[in-house]
């Protein structure tokens, strides 16, 4: 662990007591990794900003333990996040984008909120603003990390009266969720010590031996028909940003309990019986009593579209992903409608609309984008996904193992987002923290909705109220 600082002086409640250049205990020789559509069309967008809430160590150090065991995580498979996103002009005017494995180390970041307590965060389904400083590299966009030479990843770790929050920041052009939450699930285990120290090259998140796929990550995609390297029509890649006023919007934090999902997806599930021909899921019964739920709340015309944007999971869906593989492997699946039709057809013909868009994913499509996107390139905008305050569009996953976070003294309290991509109406799903199917709903949407979705008394009722 290199390049130590510490600062003073800093705005409470949150104070910045030292950073440091974390590098991993590893002699990999230098490899580039060429990003592919799936990555390059999410580098306009935020890191991607997960942490949880733990309760406070019965003993000190902890920080120092942390920093150890981060860069142990970042030993083998997970050594390209040590890497540093880079740029290659060509002599035709044109670009490529490349995460270079240099080893060149991930930000470690201690700070302290003395007077921040546990109950500040959980006691109100409000999120308060306080949150957003837990996180680092906020409103950085994926380019700047290669504009900028910045870090593809970072952590927090902040001290609470009574607690610690772990905040983790990650570009998104170098990994979807599923390399996100693999990378915390990892370094968890080697903090409370349940991953082997002498074995770092076959350690995963779920204790199960995997190969290194440094080299996999460049050479693998579909049939072999995208090409290794993929130079982008541009002279620099500034030229790719497009930067925006970011919206004024508030954040709130719904837990629905396994009970409460059961009965949402049991009523979606009558009411298109005979008309569906598949079963709607939990999740999809979820998001559309959301999505009702906030068509109530905005307030708009009945004819006034909107539209539900989702990540759509490849790995298992696309052959040929390699076990272990850390790159991105999502696509966005969208639905339209109008207010109208969502507030009159109701539940289960809203769910079925999002059963459908996920159902409507088949590899020949992707094949079909994926040479699309080769001749034309086009990126992912948060300004593009808002649509005038209409849309709805959920990241994240209930199946990423959140609650099992343990750091060696305790599971998680709670689990937060940071300012990342907040746009009216993002939803970002995450796993409840009761075991047995319970789902927890980050909706960030402009205040006014806000203040009449907390009102709804039919929306209300479905969730389970902090303790």
């Amino acid at each position: 662990m290199v390049n130590e600082q510490t600062e003073a002086g800093a705005t409470e409640p949150v104070r910045i007591v030292s950073r440091r250049m974390v590098q991993p205990p590893s002699e990999e020789a230098v490899v580039d990794i060429h990003l592919k559509p799936w990555d390059l069309r999410l580098i306009t967008i935020d890191y991607i900003q997960k942490g949880i809430l733990l309760p406070k160590p019965l003993t000190g150090g902890v920080v120092d333990t942390l920093a150890f065991s981060f860069a142990r995580a970042l030993a083998g498979r997970f050594y390209p996040l040590a890497g540093r996103l880079t740029v290659e002009h060509h002599a035709d005017e044109t670009i490529t984008v490349l995460l270079r494995c240099t080893g060149d180390g991930a930000e470690f970041i201690h700070a302290v909120a003395p007077d921040v307590t546990v109950e500040d965060i959980v006691a109100s389904v409000f999120t308060p603003s306080v949150v957003r400083d837990f996180y680092p590299l906020n409103h950085v966009l994926g380019a700047d990390a290669a504009i900028k030479s910045l870090p593809v990843l970072s952590a927090q770790v902040t001290e609470l009266h009574d607690g610690i929050f772990i905040g983790l920041s990650m570009n998104h052009c170098v990994g979807d969720g599923t390399t996100f939450w693999e990378f915390f699930n990892t370094w968890s285990e080697i903090s409370r010590g349940g991953a082997k120290n002498d074995d770092l090259g076959d350690i995963s998140f779920n204790s199960k031996p995997t190969p290194r796929p440094v080299l996999a990550l460049q050479e693998w995609f579909v049939d072999d028909a995208i090409p290794v390297q993929i130079r982008l029509p541009y002279s620099k890649l500034q030229q790719v940003l497009r930067r925006f006023e970011r919206p004024t919007v508030k954040e709130c934090f719904f837990t629905f309990c396994a009970a409460s999902l059961r009965k949402l997806k049991a009523r979606a599930n009558n009411e298109m019986a005979g008309t569906a021909t598949a079963t709607i899921s939990s999740l999809q019964a979820l998001l559309a009593h959301v999505w009702l739920a906030l068509s109530r709340a905005r307030r708009l015309p009945p004819q006034h579209e909107t539209s539900y944007s989702m990540f759509i999971g490849c790995r298992g869906r696309v052959k040929g992903i390699p076990q272990g593989y850390l790159g991105n492997a999502v696509v966005f699946g969208k639905t339209s409608s109008t207010i109208g039709e969502i507030l009159n057809k109701g539940l289960g013909w809203t769910a079925w609309q999002l059963n459908r868009s996920v159902a409507s994913f088949d590899e020949t499509t992707m094949k079909e984008w994926l040479d699309c996107w080769i001749r034309e390139p086009d990126f992912e905008y948060m300004g593009n996904l808002s649509s005038g305050g209409a849309a709805m569009m959920t990241g994240s996953s209930p199946r990423f193992d959140v609650f099992g976070n343990d750091f060696g003294w305790g599971k998680p309290v709670a689990v937060r987002s940071g300012p990342g991509d907040k746009m009216d109406g993002k939803a970002t799903v995450f796993e409840g923290p009761e075991r047995g199917g319970s789902m927890s709903l980050e909706v960030c949407i402009a205040p006014d909705a806000l203040a009449r979705l907390v009102a709804d008394k039919e929306f209300m009722e479905t969730v389970s109220m902090p303790m």
